[in-house]
């Protein structure tokens, strides 16, 4: 590994050297990049309005292909939590568990935000995580976050924000390679081909692959202990006898199109093909967890005048995850102790009429109708030992098959005084959410299921939202917003169960959404050479869904039998149920700026304070205390980048990341001490078609603690080693 890490090291200066080389070869001096965020006509596309980034009403910022380009970081993931109240800590989505690739924005907690590729959902059906394996960071032409409530526009997954990852547009017959290759071998291709088979339809067809052996991911620094010492609350080291790097590997292959049906209709559709593996969480190389998918996805947009047009879309996603869990203990040898299948879809479809008013009080309305049905199942057999797992010897068995239906209807109007420079938005939307579990059962070892009726479930949701934007001036303007909305409860936690003869979790399918109401106010000054964006938030979830321990008569009750919850061996249960009510609030900033043709700096703040204001009866108040900053949500974070461009053709870029002190947990007794990474990235540009570049992720090899969450020391995360990475692209 020394040896490749040189010689990546070499390559790099090699790289760096040229572009200055470069730059005293090219005289020319390149402009700055025209950057979303200062130009007056960019339209967020994810507002569903075709409104212009300076028009929105809640803090939105557009990731530009430029600014993918220049950051060290190379998955999306790692791209994305730079910005304000991004809350994604530094572990590369690849290193951990396909059911644990989770996005927290404002502090509101994991999959309470959605994510779109090209505005069709990203959240895996049934865990609510995002998939960001789908599209390589190459295919990316640019990325939106809303911040706030979205779902007056999307319904489910609405409360903390929004993620629209936008791909490239087709064009007419080019095609691009790229290659990339870093430290733990890890590596990347990625190749596309456009074809124009006539004025009519132009198609692409793309494949990428992924590779890595991965990096060790447990820490062996203070606060964490090392094996075999334990912590002051008896808790095993992180890192145990038998866990090593966690590997992956996954490929994309899609099949994409545009058709010009007449001057007035354009249509799009997207075919792919998704697999990824990677080992388990410690690992365990014996162990695999696999997810296939197949996706496909249509719409239509048709003019029907000037001002008036009608879009309709339509999606479909199937998805297989295997996966095994190991248990360790530490003071015997590793073993796979559950194995699980989960088949599950989501299909959905869309209409929408928009209608533009031009010089009248009334600027634009908007109606639209859209469904949605998840449905999902879950087999699990848990092993007590090695030799059971070798033999065949289940100790406890579950199976559940349910499904989940989402119906809405949502009006937006604008308004626009001539008075005062005031602008409004107003939106309406009615969900209704249905929930069915026909079947539910858990077995212990003798095979027998103890069946659960479960009644189904009816809820309606409303979502409104008002935005206003007041011009002050040409530069300076004020914005709040103020909205509802709503998280369904994911079919992981009213479908799966899992445990061991130590410690049972238990889904519950009587589950109802959780429920957010938030506002924020802001205000953004642009210049010709930058911009400053400031915005305050609060919000409040109530219902929101927890897993507290629960005794044995609870579990009893809630499914699960005798001969699985034995209550022996100290055996130990936790059930989910809507039993906290949390509050955030919090302080973001955004801020760019052209030093001159050559020099530009970023920069992002973020302060949340994340607490819970009420628990349910049975829930620890000493795990769980009111009033104290919840696991996970550091309170401040902050980033800085610089980014240099002698020439046209090259530029160099230094950033940093500074993540404030936080806990695991809510009852503060896991500390994660505070952290700063510095990383750089280097472009060269040949010729017009070819490209290299060299990018360092953590440059001074610091050895840190990332933020998370857990309930023990053997959760702490270790924050992603040196990295470095060398890559070229060609485009024919």
């Amino acid at each position: 590994m020394l040896f490749k890490q040189k010689r990546i090291s070499l390559c790099i200066g090699i790289l760096f050297g040229s572009a200055f080389i470069s730059a005293g070869v090219r005289a020319q001096i390149a402009p700055p990049p025209d950057y979303g965020q200062r130009i007056g006509d960019v339209v967020v596309s994810a507002s569903r309005s075709g409104t212009e980034l300076k028009d929105m009403t809640q803090n939105t910022s557009i990731i530009t292909n430029e600014d993918i380009q220049n950051s060290p970081s190379m998955t999306i993931d790692q791209v994305l939590k730079n910005q304000s109240s991004v809350f994604l800590n530094d572990q590369p989505y690849y290193e951990k568990d396909p059911t644990g690739q989770s996005l927290n924005v404002r502090g509101l907690g994991n999959a309470r935000t959605l994510a779109l590729i090209d505005g069709l959902p990203a959240n895996d059906a049934m865990y609510g995580t995002i998939q960001w394996n789908l599209v390589p960071l190459s295919a990316i032409e640019d990325v939106e976050l809303i911040r706030g409530g979205v779902s007056n526009l999307y319904g489910n997954y609405g409360m903390g924000g929004l993620v629209n990852i936008t791909t490239k547009p087709i064009t007419d017959n080019k095609g691009e390679i790229s290659a990339s290759y870093g430290s733990y071998n890890t590596s990347t291709v990625a190749a596309s081909k456009e074809v124009a088979i006539n004025e009519v339809l132009k198609l692409r067809v793309s494949a990428d692959y992924f590779n890595t052996d991965g990096y060790v991911n447990q820490p062996t620094i203070s606060p964490a202990t090392t094996y075999p010492k334990k912590n002051a609350y008896g808790q095993s080291a992180p890192l145990l006898p038998g866990m090593g790097p966690e590997s992956a590997n996954s490929a994309n292959y899609r099949l994409q199109g545009a058709l010009k049906l007449s001057s007035d209709t354009d249509v799009f559709f997207n075919v792919g093909s998704h697999n990824m593996q990677n080992l388990p969480t410690g690992g365990y190389n014996f162990a695999t967890k696999t997810t296939n998918e197949t996706t496909f996805s249509a719409g239509a947009t048709t003019r029907l005048s000037a001002v008036q047009k009608v879009q309709v879309n339509a999606f479909y996603e199937n998805t297989t995850l295997w996966q095994q869990n190991v248990s360790n203990s530490g003071t015997s040898a590793p073993y796979i102790s559950a194995n699980y299948n989960d088949p599950y879809s989501t299909t959905g479809a869309s209409a929408q009429y928009t209608h533009d008013l031009k010089d009248q009080a009334i600027q634009q309305f908007v109606v639209s109708v859209d469904s949605r049905q998840v449905a999902a199942q879950n087999l699990t057999n848990s092993f007590s030992s090695a030799a059971g797992y070798t033999n065949g010897v289940v100790t406890s068995s579950d199976y559940a098959k349910g499904q989940q239906e989402f119906y809405g209807v949502m009006a937006q109007m604008k308004a626009k005084t001539d008075v005062i420079p005031l602008q409004a938005t107003l939106s309406l939307r009615e969900d209704q959410w249905q929930s069915q579990t026909p079947t539910y059962w858990i077995a212990g070892a003798n095979g027998k299921p103890s069946y659960t009726n479960v009644p189904n479930q009816t809820v309606n949701k409303f979502s409104p939202n008002l935005g206003l934007l007041l011009q002050a001036t040409k530069e300076l303007d004020f914005r709040g917003a103020a909205y509802q909305g709503f998280h369904a409860p994911g079919l992981n936690n009213t479908l799966r169960t899992y445990g061991n003869s130590t410690s049972v979790s238990l889904a519950n399918p009587l589950l109802t959404p959780e429920n957010m109401t938030g506002y924020e106010l802001g205000t953004d000054y642009r210049w010709n050479a930058g911009f400053v964006q400031i915005t305050g938030f609060s919000a409040q979830v109530k219902n929101a869904v927890y897993a507290p321990n629960v005794s044995q008569a609870q579990a009893y009750s809630a499914g699960c039998p005798l001969s699985v919850c034995t209550g022996a061996n100290g055996q130990t249960y936790t059930l989910y149920g809507n039993n906290q009510n949390l509050q955030s609030q919090g302080l973001e900033v955004q801020a760019h700026h052209d030093i001159n043709a050559q020099w530009l700096v970023d920069g992002t703040y973020t302060h949340t304070n994340t607490v819970l204001t009420w628990i349910g009866s049975g829930v620890s108040s000493t795990l769980n205390p009111i009033g104290s900053q919840v696991g996970g949500v550091p309170q401040n974070m902050g980033y800085a980048g610089l980014t240099y461009m002698p020439v046209p053709y090259a530029n160099l870029t230094a950033n940093i990341r500074y993540i404030g002190n936080s806990w695991l947990d809510g009852a503060h007794t896991l500390p994660v001490p505070s952290y700063a990474v510095v990383g750089l990235k280097a472009n060269l540009q040949l010729t017009p078609q070819a490209s290299l570049f060299a990018s360092i992720v953590n440059m001074f090899n610091r050895t840190y603690i990332t933020y998370g969450t857990g309930t023990s020391q053997g959760s702490y995360i270790a924050g992603q080693p040196q990295s470095i990475t060398v890559g070229a692209r060609i485009i024919f």
